[in-house]
């Protein structure tokens, strides 16, 4: 039978398990057809398949294993752990010894150093458990924390994830759901609307364009749960097995000196004309591929993977296209945790900076912009693997906190046509000139010869490698040879620092 087939079979079988229909619980038969659609043919090793539960005697021979697939495999010939939810037995509910499962393929994650990868398909707590379905939580989040930094974890909600257990996939690196079929909440809508007077559906509640979008628990929205298992593999491929260790490098098929004649009109435009910096990513990339990090939450900054000479980059850039490409809280906090993420597992970090700063506004400014704002300063200073910024275009005033070189960020290119200053000429004009411009014969015309008099001897890109603060100004069309380069000499950088408990990020 066709994967195609395969899948189309067992998401319906999934559809009507979630409609309420009964089905042989023993079998696990979506978890473990899951799994196997995952995994390298014929690479699942199961674990614990006679598990049976802690209490309730009525439910011990029809939930052996107890409602969770664990066990090890491959993806793509690499070695990860895995565990898997089934719906069908109890409606997924999490007891104690389901818990202690999915527990030992974290512990073992931890002790192998590989990935683990988990499915969650699940109610909740299993209520006639009493306290123990809830110890069973915490002990996955205490595990989910330990594992965290050692290695990487994937968390796919591929059907419900409701109440308290919500709060693992969160914990974990990355966290993939299928549109219309996932939903992850901790309060279901019925409570929302008992507690708040609050009406709302599921889906806009929990669904996956929700949390992709708006909370940005969501970090990859799939199509299709067979469309998931494709975007992990794809993300796995950029990820090294362990903190100890570096992504796998490739032989390149693109030529490291291919010329960017596309940049060349990009760093034409005037300062203000939108673009999607995708275009800017994908044109430097190793045969122009990206893999994109939340794609749908906070468009205004772009995360994601590529290769540079075949070797594994962490991207993080603004996007003019969306906002302008200022910073703003959610842009903050995504870049950050990203850049966190990056150091942890040995990923070097290219910068690609074109912002008129952090974002102004009310709203802003209550909702903690300056914390939100140094929790990206803080990250990029904290991070000891090697750091390249390309300068594109402007680089205003807040823009420093988009990798400076006083961040300790390695080496710093900019673009000839690159605006760098503390602010934006029209901003700069109104500060130094205000009364000249005001006692002008024709105030306009005046403000803008001062702001483009301003532009030429105060914003250009030579002003700040005069001081040293650009290392090289760099024709666009030259941006992946020089990055190609710079990431070869960064390979083997090494930083000591005194030893600590842990730093104190402005949470």
């Amino acid at each position: 039978m066709s994967k195609k087939r395969r899948t189309s079979r067992f998401v319906d079988r999934t559809r009507r398990a979630q409609g309420g229909a009964q089905q042989d619980a023993a079998s696990n038969v979506l978890a473990r057809e899951r799994v196997k659609l995952l995994l390298d043919e014929g690479s699942f090793e199961e674990l614990d398949l006679l598990v049976e539960p802690y209490v309730g005697t009525q439910d011990r021979g029809r939930l052996t294993g107890d409602g969770v697939v664990v066990g090890f495999g491959r993806i793509h010939g690499r070695d990860i752990c895995i565990f898997s939810q089934d719906f069908a037995a109890m409606q997924g509910r999490i007891g104690l010894a389901q818990a202690m499962k999915i527990c030992k393929a974290i512990d073992l994650g931890i002790r192998i150093g590989v990935p683990v990868v988990g499915f969650y398909d699940s109610q909740g707590f299993r209520v006639q458990e009493g306290i123990e379905s809830a110890a069973g939580f915490a002990e996955i989040c205490w595990r989910g924390v330990q594992a965290s930094g050692r290695i990487p974890q994937i968390s796919a909600v591929l059907g419900p994830c409701f109440g308290g257990l919500a709060c693992s996939p969160a914990v974990t690196d990355f966290t993939f759901m299928v549109e219309t079929t996932s939903h992850m909440v901790i309060s279901h809508p019925e409570l929302v609307s008992s507690t708040t007077g609050e009406n709302i559906d599921l889906e806009s509640l929990g669904g996956a364009l929700t949390h992709g979008r708006r909370s940005g628990a969501c970090h990859f929205v799939a199509g299709s749960e067979q469309d998931c298992f494709r975007q992990i593999k794809d993300l796995l491929s950029y990820l090294p097995s362990n903190g100890s260790e570096k992504p796998r490098s490739i032989v390149p098929s693109d030529s490291p000196d291919r010329r960017n004649e596309a940049l060349e009109r990009i760093a034409e435009l005037p300062p203000t004309t939108p673009y999607e910096v995708q275009d800017v990513i994908r044109e430097i990339a190793d045969d122009r591929s990206f893999c994109e990090v939340h794609r749908h939450f906070a468009e205004n900054l772009i995360i994601g993977f590529i290769r540079l000479g075949g070797e594994v980059i962490g991207v993080i850039a603004n996007n003019p296209a969306k906002l302008a490409g200022a910073l703003d809280i959610s842009a903050s906090e995504k870049g950050a945790r990203f850049i966190r993420f990056c150091d942890a597992f040995n990923i070097p970090i290219l910068t690609l900076a074109d912002t008129p700063g952090y974002m102004p506004g009310l709203d802003q400014e209550h909702g903690g912009i300056i914390r939100h704002g140094a929790k990206l300063v803080f990250a990029y200073c904290e991070a000891t693997v090697g750091k390249v910024t390309v300068i594109l275009r402007k680089a205003y005033g807040g823009a420093y906190g988009m990798g400076a070189k006083q961040f300790g960020v390695d080496l710093n290119f900019a673009w000839p046509s690159a605006e760098i200053a503390v602010m934006g000429p029209p901003g700069a004009v109104e500060i130094l000139f205000n009364k000249e411009v005001a006692s002008a014969p024709d105030p306009n015309l005046r403000r803008k010869e001062l702001a483009e008099q301003y532009r030429r001897e105060f914003c250009n890109p030579y002003r700040a490698a005069s001081r040293g603060y650009i290392d090289e100004v760099i024709a666009a069309t030259d941006t992946r040879a020089k990055l190609i380069r710079a990431f070869r000499f960064l390979a083997h950088k090494g930083i000591a620092f005194p030893k600590k408990r842990h730093d104190n990020i402005p949470l």
